[in-house]
Parts: structure tokens; sequence; C-alpha cells
């Protein structure tokens, strides 16, 4: 190869190199590092982006109860077991229909294309099934707010948001492990 010519793409090859571990390093910004589900950043620019595309979405707030307890009595370890099989649970159960997030300790998020084709009652069943750890069966509970897009005056994330909260804190006020739909 000409040396000038090897020369003139010493600086390109470095370039490209150095925007590949940009973009990588980028992409795991948005990827919560204990469950792999999508950060707050990456989750809101994808519900966004639904909400724009699909009317009857439903944004879902889910918040494990009795957390600090599980923690408190079982360990950092048990804690983060709890964090993966609900981010796993939420997974499965969005599927190809929505996308789930982490927002950050025990709190938890989805939007999911179609609230009608939704089982809000599998989620419950699925996010309330005990966990098994190191020969134990540690008990796991959610309290689930739903925010169903129509029932917004403006289709708009912080609204929606708000409202799955506030129907959240509703489940919780009933005795928990259950879900509400803000109306």
């Amino acid at each position: 190869m000409d040396p000038q010519l090897a020369a003139s793409l010493a600086p390109l090859l470095g370039w490209a190199v150095h925007g590949g571990i940009l973009t990588r390093r980028l992409a795991t910004a948005r990827r919560d590092p204990l469950t792999g589900l999508h950060t707050r950043a990456g989750w809101t620019a994808r519900a966004e982006h639904t909400i724009r595309r699909h009317p009857t979405a439903a944004v879902l707030l889910v918040d494990l109860d009795h957390f600090k307890t599980l923690n408190d009595t079982h360990g950092h370890a048990a804690g983060d077991a709890a964090l993966i099989a609900t981010a796993d649970r939420l997974s499965t159960w969005c599927g190809h229909n929505g996308t789930p997030g982490r927002l950050g300790g025990d709190e938890f998020v989805a939007i999911i294309e179609d609230l009608a084709a939704a089982d809000l009652d599998a989620l419950t069943t699925a996010l309330h099934q005990p966990l098994p750890y190191n020969g134990a069966s540690l008990p796991l509970a959610a309290s689930i707010g739903v925010c169903p897009i129509t029932e917004l005056p403006v289709p708009a994330l912080t609204d929606a948001l708000a409202a799955a909260d506030a129907a959240m804190y509703a489940a919780k006020g009933r005795g928990r492990r259950s879900s509400r739909t803000a109306r």
C-alpha cells in the first residue's frame, strides 16, 4: 500500500473505532446494568414514539411492595434477584406489544401499544409469583398503576406517568398487591 494513502487512512480508522466505542457506551448508558431494561432516558424515547403511533397505548407503573423488608431480611443479593425476576416477568408480559423499563430502585415502567389486547390479570399474577432463592421461597408482590392514553385530554407522556403514578398509589392504598387504572 502507498505510504501516503496509509497515512491518510490511519486517522479515519481511529475515528471509526472511536465512534464505535461511543455508540456502545451510549447504548449501555440507556440500559440498566442489573436488569437489562431500558433506563428512564431510553424508555422515554420509545414511549413517546409509541404514544404518537398507537392511540390505544397505555403507560404502566409497577412498584414492588415491601421491597425494603425483603432486602433487609434476605440481603441485597436477594433484593437484586427480586429486581431481576420482576424485570424478566415484565419483559415477558410486554412481549412485542410494549417496552418495559426501570426507573430506579424498585420502580418499573412499561408502555404497551394496545391496552385492550393486554391481560393485566396475567401481569399481576406473574408479578406475585414467589421467587425461589437459595432454597427459600421469597414472596414478591407489586402495585400497578395504569393510564390509558385515551383517558388523557392530550396524549402526553408526562401526564400519562402522573396518572399512572396516582393509580399505583391508589392500588397501594387498597391493600397493595393490586392494579388500578387511572380514570
